[in-house]
């Protein structure tokens, strides 16, 4: 296999390290793990200013899953520690995630429909696995926006990502 291959499968390896942290060990451990999968990739992955990525991922998941336990879409067990809105745990997540964006799912981009219907139902099936680990309960509801959220936030995706130039430029 060649060198990008295996940086791809470390990229994969190390988001489903970190979001199995987060779900199954709380908001400690996947602060441990999530924080150390991140700050790996970082030193060794990233493209240059790819870290604005997952800091605007970071505030996304805020605005996005925060406006939606807001709205009570996510019922937490009572010992969950919450920081506003959310355990630290879900908010990890998303910046968790943006490591793949220039990466493992940079092909992605280029296929619009591939991607919002990956994004419809990847997002939701995410959710909805995590939150039986996690043991939180999802409003009825909650699963059927999480697929329209993913769905256009992948559609924005490949419009700012799929050009040839983006990709060329993070590799």
């Amino acid at each position: 296999m060649t060198r990008g291959v295996w940086r791809a499968l470390a990229n994969l390896a190390g988001f489903q390290l970190g979001w199995l942290a987060c779900v199954m060990g709380g908001s400690l451990a996947g602060l441990v793990v999530a924080g150390g999968v991140i700050a790996a990739h970082l030193r060794w992955q990233a493209r240059p200013g790819e870290w604005r990525w997952l800091a605007g991922f970071a505030g996304l998941g805020l605005a996005i899953d925060g406006g939606l336990a807001l709205a009570g879409g996510f019922r937490f067990p009572p010992e969950t520690l919450l920081l506003g809105p959310l355990p630290p745990w879900l908010w990890l997540l998303w910046p968790l995630f943006a490591t793949l964006l220039h990466h493992s799912l940079a092909w992605l981009w280029r296929h619009p429909w591939l991607a919002a219907a990956s994004g419809a139902t990847s997002g939701p099936l995410s959710y909805y696995a995590g939150a039986r680990l996690a043991g939180v309960t999802l409003a009825p509801w909650l699963l059927a926006v999480e697929a329209l959220c993913w769905a256009a936030l992948c559609l924005w995706l490949c419009h700012r990502l799929g050009r040839r130039g983006d990709l060329a430029r993070f590799g």
